[in-house]
């Protein structure tokens, strides 16, 4: 099957969710179990909308809780592809919480890397990535410094997923 390259707005995706019970901590705030749970949920989507195949998670960084979610409270996690390099993507997840008038606050940020995985559960080779808006090439410049980050990580003992692998 031949891939066709993406744009970063073919791949985006927003789930929604209220907060229930079932989905809260002792302290009375969203488990972060389960936002953690959503987040990896709306990467995979992105990255199999993006790469056109079944996806894995190679790594998460950044996952930066900012603020609390609470009972009742309505969670939009939305995802987007910012950079795709030979075998992996990197798949920025925001988290807010909407209120009844549509204002969204920030309450978690993380950045995802996922990995293609051809019919025999190899990492495959990825469409390109298509940058439309400045903001794309901005995202884009901010993802290489993420990867060269996690590079020198890797070179210092730490090891995440990179398609150079």
């Amino acid at each position: 099957m031949e891939l066709k390259d993406k744009t970063v707005a073919e791949s985006k995706v927003e789930t929604f969710h209220i907060i229930m019970p079932a989905d809260m901590n002792d302290s009375g705030r969203l488990f972060g179990g389960a936002l953690m749970n959503w987040i990896d949920e709306v990467a995979g989507l992105v990255g199999r909308r993006h790469a056109q195949m079944n996806v894995t998670t190679g790594s998460v960084d950044n996952l930066r809780f900012l603020r609390g979610a609470y009972l009742r409270d309505m969670v939009v996690v939305s995802g987007k592809v910012t950079h795709v390099g030979n075998k992996s993507m990197e798949v920025k997840v925001e988290t807010f919480v909407e209120q009844s008038d549509g204002k969204r606050d920030l309450i978690n940020r993380a950045y995802l890397t996922m990995v293609g995985i051809d019919e025999n559960d190899r990492p495959a080779r990825l469409p390109r990535l298509i940058l439309e808006t400045e903001e794309d090439k901005k995202e884009w410049g901010r993802a290489e410094v993420r990867r060269q980050i996690r590079r020198k990580q890797r070179e210092e003992g730490f090891h995440f997923y990179d398609e150079d692998d």
